[in-house]
């Protein structure tokens, strides 16, 4: 028993795939809940798609492919929400356009270039193939992201819940809004090599809603839970990946969806009896 559980760890690939698995999981966690209750949870989908253009970009300018997808997620984000406050188009339908247009535009970019860019990587990433520079970047991106939002959770727990009583009080709301759409602009950049662009918005979502339904009106448990669901979700997608041989970054996925669903099934359960 206790090799089976110890196993996994004993491999040099295994291990760096369980750190940055682990590295992610915080600050995606935290990250997601304010999605959930700011109804963003699109916006992490959009993000995370229209950062291919960018990649592009910047390997045919042969800039660093992390600012490319930076630069391509905050312009999706900015560009949507001016279409949005300038028409009478709801939120919605201006992110599915434009997540869809630029990841269209990704996709025909990289068919036209000679590149050594894989695209199964970039969509699905590799989690596997990780090494010290992923790590590190990671590393550093997960732990701006998560002193960010330690510093200033409460400032956007009220700005998620009551936008109009946040500008009431003096809360600098434009600068929340833009903080948040560039945290899930970088945090996306940091899951590209482990999960890839597709599955990250699932780490994006699925810990902040599991959370929710646990602890509805209560930010900092909230917070606390989402973070214990994606840390336990992560490592233990990546041990069973290893033990059923499938790709590890949609086992994952599969892991935390799993969750979600028996969360919800419980709370329906008490729901009924109560």
């Amino acid at each position: 028993m206790i090799q089976i559980l110890t196993e996994p760890f004993a491999y040099g690939f295994m291990q760096n795939a369980f750190a940055i698995a682990a590295l992610i999981a915080v600050p995606s966690a935290l990250l997601s809940c304010f999605l959930v209750l700011r109804g963003w949870s699109l916006m992490g989908d959009a993000v995370s798609h229209a950062v291919l253009p960018g990649i592009v970009l910047a390997y045919v300018a042969g800039l660093p492919l992390i600012l490319g997808a930076f630069a391509a997620g905050m312009f999706c984000s900015l560009t949507a929400g001016f279409v949005q406050d300038n028409s009478r188009v709801k939120q919605d339908t201006v992110l599915g356009v434009v997540m869809s247009g630029m990841f269209g535009l990704g996709i025909v970019m990289l068919t036209q270039i000679s590149t050594d860019l894989h695209l199964d990587h970039v969509l699905f990433g590799n989690i596997l193939g990780t090494g010290a520079p992923e790590l590190w970047r990671a590393g550093g991106i997960g732990l701006a992201v998560t002193a960010a939002l330690l510093v200033t959770w409460r400032d956007y727990g009220l700005f998620s819940f009551d936008p109009v009583q946040a500008r009431v009080v003096g809360l600098p709301t434009r600068a929340l809004h833009y903080g948040l759409l560039a945290m899930l602009s970088v945090m996306v950049v940091a899951m590209l090599s482990s999960v890839g662009i597709i599955l990250s918005v699932a780490l994006l979502i699925a810990p902040g809603a599991i959370a929710y339904l646990i602890a509805p009106r209560r930010l900092g448990r909230m917070l606390a839970v989402a973070v214990m669901v994606s840390l336990s979700g992560a490592i233990l997608g990546v041990w069973l990946s290893f033990w059923i041989d499938s790709a590890t970054a949609p086992t994952i996925v599969l892991v935390l969806t799993a969750i979600f669903v028996a969360t919800f099934a419980f709370r329906q359960i008490q729901l009924a009896r109560a």
